[in-house]
């Protein structure tokens, strides 16, 4: 079968499942594969549990009356990106592509909060940011939705090259470049060129057609500024803290102590800068502006009136792991713990230094996948702490037990919660930030 006629037996069945414990009645199963697991392997157990069809890529010998209902293809996985692709091409609708090194996931939240005042949307939900990910969220589509916004991942390069060409956006957003998955990457150059793969796919866009294929663009971001000269984007509506006059969205931070109050306009050259508008978010981290003046940038470009993208903003709560404060009975909590990187780990603990808030104490994990530049990268970040005056520093991991400094140090998270349970730390404003993999996102609750 070619990809049209697939989509004609998923038309009729319409719900594809990748798990063997999941089987809905009636549903297509796709036999996907990964280090630890075959799908192959369990393609006939699928079809047994209740599955119409199972898509295959691996020959399967079986005389039962189910092996009739098996459809071997050459590689799942593509086929389930070409499928997501042509399920994608049946709404004609924007869809708005979300990248970077940092601020992405928070970014496309924010995006969805405001465009949701207006629209129905359909955003990515938790991390399902990646070649399995973003084909699971073109499939939630339906009719009723009005607004498509797919976040994308990438560790390496062209995975941003595949993600769009599966989800062809209409515009798109790259929030920052940065130094991170570097092993994956091989270098910062690696990372721009990823990233930039969105850009690339919008500037054909633009090449058919100026009014398509939109960038919107932090004007503050040297980088930024210069991937998109040099692909020639055009259709731009930019944002920043900056004097730009390309600046269309104009922020400035008011306070951030600890959560993030700030300032915006819409800067016009000919009828001159709106009146300003001051929102109080739920964020913590001065960096956050800029997720903000995307998601506002974004929201005027879809016409969603200022007072409803103002209290969209003001009223998003955090639930990720990502910006949050918490507030327990001991500690307030900056909670951060999802994802750290060189980029973001400077952001967090420049943040952290001018928080307006006291005793200050700090849990930094290892940031991971940094490859040959890791005990560069990790002496520089405490390198950083010892510069902001920063003092009660636990550093947690193997990569952190390697700089030379004088904080304490923890082989792993288990060691925290016993320095933790026995110390009992209280009345402090802890920065909790790391790798994922550090598993520090264990702590808020002893804390």
């Amino acid at each position: 079968m070619d990809i049209k006629e697939l989509y004609q037996l998923y038309q009729q069945h319409p719900c594809i499942t990748t798990d063997s414990r999941d089987c809905p009645e009636g549903s297509i199963f796709l036999a996907l594969k990964g280090e630890s697991f075959n799908g192959n392997q369990f393609a006939l157990q699928a079809l047994e549990k209740g599955c119409a069809y199972a898509i295959v890529d691996e020959d399967i010998h079986d005389s039962s009356p189910l092996a009739e209902r098996l459809i071997k293809v050459d590689n799942c996985l593509q086929t389930f990106k070409d499928l997501a692709r042509e399920h994608r091409r049946q709404f004609n609708i924007p869809v708005i592509a979300i990248t970077g090194t940092n601020g992405k996931t928070t970014t496309k939240e924010l995006v969805a909060t405001v465009l949701s005042e207006k629209y129905n949307v359909l955003y990515t939900q938790g991390n399902f940011n990646n070649d399995v990910g973003v084909p699971k969220t073109l499939f939630r589509l339906n009719k009723e939705h009005d607004i498509a916004v797919v976040e994308m991942g990438a560790s390496h390069p062209g995975d941003i090259k595949t993600l769009v060409e599966t989800t062809e956006p209409t515009c798109g957003i790259i929030t920052n470049v940065g130094r991170a998955h570097l092993q994956g990457f091989g270098s910062f150059e690696g990372v721009k060129n990823t990233k930039g793969e969105l850009y690339d796919f919008l500037a054909a866009q633009q090449k058919e057609d100026f009014e398509k294929g939109m960038v919107f663009i932090n004007e503050d971001d040297d980088n930024l500024r210069q991937m998109a000269d040099d692909r020639g984007l055009i259709f731009r509506s930019a944002y920043g803290t900056g004097d730009s006059e390309e600046i269309i969205v104009k922020g400035k931070v008011i306070s951030c102590a600890p959560l993030l109050k700030f300032q915006w306009l819409i800067h016009d050259e000919e009828e001159g800068d709106s009146e300003p508008f001051i929102v109080q978010t739920n964020l913590i981290g001065s960096y956050n502006i800029y997720n903000m003046l995307a998601a506002i940038a974004i929201g005027l470009f879809f016409d969603v009136d200022i007072p409803q993208i103002n209290h969209a903003l003001a009223n998003y709560v955090p639930t990720n792991n990502r910006s949050q404060l918490e507030e327990t009975a001991h500690n307030h909590l900056i909670v951060d713990a999802y994802n750290a990187n060189p980029t973001s780990m400077a952001a967090a603990l420049k943040n952290f230094r001018d928080m307006d808030v006291t005793p200050k104490m700090a849990i930094i994990g290892d940031m991971r996948e940094l490859g040959e530049v890791s005990a560069e990268e990790h002496q520089h970040a405490v390198d950083m702490m010892k510069e902001y005056g920063l003092k009660d520093i636990w550093l947690v991991g193997e990569e952190f037990g390697k700089t030379d400094c004088n904080y304490r140090k923890f082989k792993n998270v288990e060691e925290v919660k016993a320095a933790i349970t026995e110390e009992k730390p209280e009345g402090y404003y802890i920065l909790i930030k790391g790798s994922n993999g550090i598993k520090l996102f264990q702590l808020p609750e002893m804390l």
